[in-house]
């Protein structure tokens, strides 16, 4: 497998999210290698709400991840300065 997730740091929340949503499809292809196999799931994936559902949640759980790893994206001295009041 290749190395190519090298860092969690991203510059926008938006490059953030679309990391997670890579992840959870890189996530998708190491459980089942097999082009194939899920070519064959995709049907009843995109049929059955909860199983969009499941994927969000993984989507979400990564994006969770990674927000904290960014420090959420705030800027450090402006959070600073407003706890000196």
């Amino acid at each position: 497998m290749a190395n190519w997730l090298t860092s969690l740091k991203t510059g926008t929340p938006q490059e953030g999210y679309e990391l997670a949503i890579v992840m959870a499809q890189r996530g998708v292809t190491y459980m089942q290698p097999s082009l194939d196999t899920r070519k064959a799931a995709w049907s009843v994936y995109t049929e059955k709400g909860e199983s969009l559902m499941f994927g969000s949640l993984v989507i979400a759980a990564h994006f969770q991840t990674i927000a904290k790893a960014n420090g959420y994206w705030l800027d450090k001295d402006i959070l600073l300065e407003g706890t000196k009041d």
